[in-house]
């Protein structure tokens, strides 16, 4: 059994990497490190793993946790990860980052919206994450820039439109709302109950951190540079993002050829649905899952598209789509630890 290690792993993020490499076939979790919680036992802080683990987090250093194992996440803040993945690649250890650290390929990009980066010459270095786009990549590289949960949901929903040319790319809009647990586990004014409960907000709005992100993924699948409009906002929710997309197509294509598109570009995809016609996701049917599902609409009045993206943000936006990485990486199925059905109601 390959041996894994999650190196900050007290957060949701965290927390769901724990959960579902606990239940993995193929992995063996060794170590789960967190300053905050060192010397606890993991059930104590997540008393839902209760009777599921026995270990406990550790504060401990690249070096101790690479003697141990053969794989690390780093599920680490922005601007943490990049001062300790260079150790573990250092040491050999295959890396899964699921910080913004390695994701934009352009340095002065990355320092434009996120500031200064520490190891830039491991950029290169980094496959960018998606398996539906880089899989044959993925499976060639010891170290993974995984993506976004916004990114995740737009460019998955935009990508065989893009391939195919589909549309006006400088009239795509993407509104995209999330659940709470986007926001972190640290305690902010913003995410408390009485902030969130009954009330929907945009924030912000076409300034968004992973806009340059979406931006890089979207210009790669036209073949050409172009901007978007992007606006995230807060669902009084736990988990859950749904991505309405629109733009105009370049000539007319009824629903059922463009049904027919996207079906056949996932048709290989284990973790892409694509609803029937006239059914739209819900994050309700993806919630707990690695799945993302995909509605699609043809407005012939207005000449737009309007594609509708569902995931959970905390399992293919980022936990789940680690471990998607990591079984591609490693040879396993790639649905292992990853079979278990969305949660309902």
């Amino acid at each position: 059994m390959m041996k894994v290690a999650i190196f900050g792993a007290s957060g949701y993020t965290g927390q769901e990497l724990t959960r579902i490499l606990l239940g993995h076939p193929e992995v063996k979790l060794v170590a789960v490190t967190s300053r905050r919680f060192a010397g606890q036992p993991v059930t104590e802080v997540f008393p839902s793993l209760h009777g599921l683990t026995s270990l406990k987090y550790q504060n401990a250093t690249p070096a101790k946790i690479s003697n141990i194992c053969d794989i690390v996440f780093l599920a680490l803040p922005h601007g943490v990860s990049m001062k300790i993945a260079p150790e573990f690649i250092g040491a050999g250890k295959k890396v899964i980052d699921l910080s913004a650290d390695y994701r934009l390929r352009d340095l002065k990009t990355y320092e434009t919206w996120y500031g200064k980066h520490s190891s830039a010459k491991f950029i290169k270095d980094a496959v960018y994450g998606i398996p539906e786009l880089y899989r044959q990549k993925i499976k060639k590289t010891k170290f993974i820039a995984n993506p976004g949960c916004y990114p995740t949901s737009i460019i998955l929903g935009l990508a065989p439109a893009l391939k195919k040319k589909l549309i006006d790319v400088s009239t795509i809009i993407a509104d995209s709302a999330s659940g709470v647990s986007g926001a972190g586990r640290e305690p902010q004014t913003g995410s408390l109950f009485c902030e969130v409960d009954g009330g929907f907000k945009a924030y912000k709005v076409g300034k968004h951190r992973h806009l340059p992100e979406i931006e890089q993924e979207l210009n790669a699948l036209a073949g050409k540079k172009f901007a978007i409009s992007f606006t995230p906002h807060l669902l009084p929710v736990k988990r859950g993002i749904l991505s309405t997309i629109y733009a105009t197509l370049k000539k007319n294509i009824s629903l059922s050829e463009l049904h027919s598109l996207y079906s056949s570009f996932y048709a290989e995809e284990k973790f892409v649905r694509i609803c029937p016609a006239g059914i739209y996701p819900n994050i309700s049917s993806v919630c707990g899952s690695n799945y993302c599902d995909i509605g699609l609409a043809v407005d012939l009045r207005t000449k737009k598209v309007i594609i509708i993206t569902a995931i959970d943000n905390l399992i293919k936006g980022a936990a789940g789509q680690a471990v998607q990485n990591m079984n591609i990486i490693c040879g396993f199925k790639e649905d292992a630890g990853l079979q278990a059905a969305p949660l309902y109601p």
